[in-house]
């Protein structure tokens, strides 16, 4: 019976820190995605959207259409984990 126990509280030992690696790289991934938003606003605004930007577009062009305005929109949604980096900073404490 003690190997049983021994075995099952292993699986859950390992599983928990799998989930804590999971958890871990998840939120360092979070970090990843306002400046690649950022960088694909910069290379959309840059070089144009391409033809499809007349196809996709339902009414007159303006500057908020497109894909540059939506991906700097995503950016300013994903600023998060960034805002808290700087505020952990700020208060002394590194809180991701």
């Amino acid at each position: 019976m003690s190997d049983a126990c021994a075995t099952s509280t292993g699986a859950v030992g390992h599983n928990a820190g799998r989930a804590a690696a999971a958890l871990g790289m998840a939120r360092w991934l979070g970090f990843a995605a306002a400046p690649t938003f950022a960088l694909m606003a910069l290379l959309t605004g840059a070089f144009g959207g391409g033809p499809m930007d007349m196809v996709c577009s339902t009414g007159p062009l303006s500057a908020l259409s497109g894909m540059a305005p939506m991906y700097l929109l995503m950016s300013a949604f994903h600023l998060a984990p960034w805002l808290r980096l700087a505020s952990s900073r700020r208060s002394g404490f590194r809180r991701f």
